[in-house]
């Protein structure tokens, strides 16, 4: 999986959920929440005050080691 920051939440989670980590990192802690879970990952940074590019990059590189 690559992802960018059009990509849904949900997905990124389920494909691993150790991705999850990223997301707290920038004070997401509502995970279970549905509607979390629907975002993508530009529109719950945008909401969190931080950087879709520098999540992104983390995601990826996390994943890319798998």
């Amino acid at each position: 999986m690559v992802v960018s920051k059009d990509t849904i939440i949900g997905d990124i989670l389920d494909e691993d959920p150790g991705t999850a980590q990223f997301f707290f990192e920038i004070g997401m802690h509502c995970l279970g929440c549905p509607a979390s879970r629907g975002e993508s990952i530009e529109a719950a940074c945008l909401v969190h005050g931080t950087d879709p590019d520098g999540l992104v990059d983390k995601i990826n590189g996390y994943l890319s080691k798998k």
